[in-house]
């Protein structure tokens, strides 16, 4: 059986047969196969470990993340994105992928490359994903990496499954998550990043680092611990500084204005979704306000993306504080503010979360949109200020 048997070509945009196609209601979805990891990283968001008997029975089956995936292929789907947790935990990983593959779904995996056999990457080589896989990277010595990780032996099972995908020639890229333990390794990890086939850019980086989903304020405490201040953060971004403003000339003249009080400014939701471990459809991979999360165990992707979804995404804000700052706000560009940030730190879904203020404040101010002092939701001169920076 050759690599080709298992890529169906579909064009979902025109009809079939002398009949008309349906409308396609996803383009791509996202599946948290599990919320298990096999590292303990201080800065991560979702890592139950590996051996929590709970959450593996609570986990969907095999057949239930096939049915979804078949449901997702009718509604005009193209890719599967595989994640956790560590994705590669799950015993039946082998067999949900070939299945997507089969199905003609490319997929996309999001992985720490340590549970990487010599029997999966031989798979990944006889059947290429067709995304490449997406490897976080902790640090390029064992001190460092595993400081981040807090998992002995963690470094060399990560580098063994970079170089079994190498000596594949399986495509793969990385990116790295800075932190006070691995920030002495960036320049070697981008010198051997360079060396990748398959890395047109260089490796990008989490650095503010988004809290529990699932709002663990112990863990939460944790994160905000090792997460980089606004300035320092910003001082990083801008290390390559001609290279970052003409990006962000690009960026500003396109998506910096005020949103309003319409709190889904973004793409939640809208042909796309997020599967989480036990059967939760949310709107983006973030979003676990009750609220905004459709049971599959009691309906469809169809139903959740022409009924559910929509209803919420009109919601609007009622909290003060966000209409006075963040709805007249016209750094929304640059701002990580949304309702899954604003749910993860306060259980609200409008809530303003100060530290990405800080942030998209510190970044303004350098790229020379404010003045020091000023806050953005006061500026009446916004568009005179963005035309002057994107022409200068």
């Amino acid at each position: 059986m050759t690599a080709e048997a298992y890529l169906v070509r579909r064009n979902v945009n025109q009809p079939s047969s002398g009949k008309i196609s349906p409308p396609r209601l996803l383009g791509r979805l996202d599946m948290i196969l599990t919320e298990r990891c096999n590292n303990n990283c201080v800065h991560c968001y979702i890592n139950l470990p590996s051996g929590d008997l709970d959450a593996r029975k609570k986990e969907l089956s095999t057949d239930e993340i096939k049915n979804i995936l078949k449901e997702a292929v009718t509604l005009g789907c193209m890719m599967v994105r595989f994640s956790g947790g560590e994705p590669l935990l799950r015993e039946d990983f082998g067999e949900l992928y070939l299945f997507a593959r089969r199905q003609g779904l490319k997929v996309a995996i999001f992985t720490n490359a340590t549970c990487i056999t010599p029997d999966l990457a031989d798979l990944f080589a006889r059947i290429p994903p067709k995304e490449k896989i997406e490897i976080t990277v902790y640090g390029m010595k064992q001190e460092s990496y595993e400081a981040v990780t807090c998992v002995p032996g963690s470094f060399a099972k990560a580098w063994r499954g970079i170089h079994l995908l190498q000596e594949r020639k399986v495509p793969f890229v990385v990116k790295g998550a800075l932190l006070p333990d691995n920030k002495d390794d960036v320049d070697e990890f981008e010198a051997w990043a360079a060396t990748i086939p398959w890395m047109e850019k260089l490796p990008g980086y989490s650095m503010f680092f988004d809290l529990r989903c699932r709002r663990e304020e112990g863990k939460n405490r944790s994160i905000m611990a090792v997460r980089a201040t606004p300035e320092n953060g910003v001082k990083f971004m801008t290390r390559r500084k001609e290279e970052f403003l003409k990006d962000q000339k690009q960026f500003c003249s396109q998506f910096m204005r005020p949103s309003g009080d319409k709190l889904f400014s973004c793409g939640s939701g809208k042909g796309g979704g997020c599967v989480d471990a036990y059967g939760g459809f949310q709107m983006c991979m973030m979003l676990l306000h009750p609220d905004t999360v459709y049971d599959l165990k009691q309906g469809t992707l169809q139903d959740a993306l022409e009924r559910s979804f929509p209803a919420c995404r009109n919601t609007t804000a009622v909290n003060k504080d966000y209409l006075q700052r963040c709805a007249r706000c016209f750094l929304k560009g640059l701002c990580e503010q949304c309702p899954a940030k604003s749910w993860a730190e306060h259980g609200t879904l409008d809530t303003p979360v100060e530290y990405f203020c800080q942030v998209a404040h510190a970044q303004a101010r350098f790229l020379g949109l404010i003045g020091e002092g000023e806050k953005a939701w006061e500026v009446v001169d916004a568009e005179q200020r963005i035309e002057k920076f994107v022409n200068s």
